[in-house]
């Protein structure tokens, strides 16, 4: 794939966007706070992977396919579907009036840990523990609550 965002080429940005969620993987396990997995086809243009929440001491799990580098990066949590407002109908989970408008200003610098960080994290936070309290979801299973990795694949 070649894209070109002004004077940068897509691997330019590619490489930025790994060494960023390199940066922000290392800090999460220096911090005790991992809460995702993610991980992109060899060139950068399909992205997948899981992200956790613990509320409670119990953890709940989700899928999360991303649309990324077409798109700023959308979160589709298939699981959540028709369980929450903040949710759009087909799984996409809403971040129009927080995190689309400082993507657009900060394109091409924004990048998917921007978008973990500014965007699904703060939605998990708010939207999970309402969510448990309506006994809308349940906790991932006790068995492999212990068998979180945080990887990024080139």
């Amino acid at each position: 794939m070649y894209l070109e965002y002004g004077d940068e080429t897509w691997e330019d940005i590619l490489k930025e966007e790994y060494a960023a969620l390199i940066q922000y993987v290392k800090m999460t396990k220096e911090n005790d706070s991992t809460w995702f997995s993610i991980t992109s086809n060899k060139s950068g243009t399909k992205w997948s992977g899981k992200c956790w929440y613990i509320h409670n001491l119990l953890k709940y799990e989700f899928k999360i396919p991303v649309t990324y580098p077409t798109t700023a990066p959308e979160f589709k949590i298939n699981e959540l579907t028709g369980k929450t407002a903040k949710m759009y109908h087909d799984g996409r989970i809403c971040q129009t009036i927080h995190f689309h408008p400082l993507w657009s200003r900060n394109v091409p610098h924004f990048g998917i840990a921007h978008a973990l960080a500014l965007g699904l994290s703060p939605w998990l936070a708010s939207e999970v523990p309402d969510l448990v309290s309506k006994n809308l979801i349940q906790p991932k299973e006790s068995e492999s609550s212990n068998n979180t990795t945080t990887s990024t694949q080139q």
